[in-house]
């Protein structure tokens, strides 16, 4: 008789709250054994980034880089119903500018997770991890064809220096 109806919009932020809430307590640090299906997540950025030939890393180096005597890189995962869904891969770097800040190698998030708010939370844990460290700040590249993840990016009012070209030497 009095029956309670929300708008649609009102509806569709209640089952995101819900659902990002379900994920947020699958947000944790990578652990060594976390190795192999981060290496897969980081094969399937390569697919998508049309350069698959290009990830060369092996899973022995992957595990001692991060878990070994001197690791140099750390990680959150996503883990939903027990399997790894998205990471963000980062380590700290320093710039004679700014003084110390993060670096975020790698934000990733399966396909068929995607929109999904992992990569928000992911991304939010490396921001709040910058924070809980007093670093001055994150920084990251993006592709310039990327346009989900630049949108993505923008919200956090990120800025965008197109003015630097990358530069490697490989052995």
């Amino acid at each position: 008789m009095y029956g309670l109806t929300l708008p649609t919009s009102l509806l569709n932020y209640y089952h995101y709250l819900t659902t990002i809430t379900k994920y947020f307590k699958m947000i944790r640090k990578a652990k060594k054994e976390d190795c192999p299906r981060i290496l897969e997540l980081i094969q399937e950025l390569a697919r998508y980034e049309r350069a698959p030939e290009e990830v060369t890393v092996t899973l022995a180096e992957m595990e001692d880089a991060g878990f070994g005597k001197h690791p140099v890189w750390e990680a959150f995962v996503a883990e939903i119903d027990g399997l790894i869904q998205g990471i963000a891969l980062y380590y700290i770097r320093y710039s004679t500018w700014k003084g110390r800040r993060i670096y975020l190698e790698d934000l990733i998030v399966t396909e068929e997770m995607r929109g999904r708010g992992l990569g928000k939370l992911l991304f939010d844990s490396v921001l709040n991890e910058t924070k809980s460290k007093g670093y001055c700040g994150m920084v990251w590249q993006v592709l310039d064809w990327n346009e989900p993840a630049i949108n993505f990016y923008k919200k956090y009012q990120a800025t965008f220096d197109a003015g630097w070209i990358n530069v490697a030497i490989n052995n």
